[in-house]
């Protein structure tokens, strides 16, 4: 299901949130979760995802549920409508009872931006756990895997150990990253 406020959507259980630039592969990362090409729309061009929506891991009806955030930083879309977004962003982050963890996805090859920095601040600050996923780990040349892992983690403000590695192109850290959300909603 998808809403464009937060209050349009039922009860769940417990929520994890996923959120990251809007050209970071949000999409192609919950296609590769769910195992299922086509169930979030992928796009070209920033901007895609435009509402808050919900997919609800089986059995159906179980109230437990990943979010699908629209992308933060550019967008091919009007200056208000951008704003829109952003407000029903936060207002879903700030005023969701049952949200209990955020991904963060940050692309593996270009490192934390500003942006991605100023973002992971203010989810600390307004007390919303974090798990920080890089994407694009496929883009990462093999020699620079290891120095690019500490950057992203350093820029981040975390431990190398807490940052997860995926690729949604290639499968790297999926089953990994799909058996510590599932954990992660079954023990909520």
């Amino acid at each position: 299901m998808s809403a464009s406020k937060h209050t349009q959507l039922p009860a769940s259980l417990v929520e994890v949130a996923v959120a990251g630039r809007s050209n970071v592969g949000k999409s192609s990362l919950l296609n590769a979760l769910a195992n299922r090409k086509g169930l979030a729309k992928t796009s070209k061009t920033p901007g895609a995802t435009r509402l808050l929506n919900v997919f609800e891991l089986q059995p159906e009806g179980s109230g437990k549920w990943l979010v699908d955030l629209p992308g933060y930083g550019y967008a091919k879309a009007p200056k208000h409508e951008q704003k829109r977004w952003a407000q029903m962003i936060e207002d879903y982050l700030i005023e969701r009872e049952t949200l209990e963890l955020v991904l963060v996805l940050v692309d593996g090859e270009v490192g934390p931006t500003a942006l991605d920095k100023q973002s992971i601040e203010w989810f600390r600050h307004i007390g919303i756990p974090i798990k920080i996923v890089a994407t694009k780990h496929d883009k990462v040349k093999s020699a620079k895997l290891g120095s690019r892992k500490k950057a992203v983690a350093e820029g981040c403000g975390v431990e190398k150990k807490d940052v997860r590695w995926v690729s949604a192109a290639k499968g790297v850290g999926i089953p990994e990253l799909r058996a510590e959300i599932h954990t992660f909603l079954e023990y909520e």
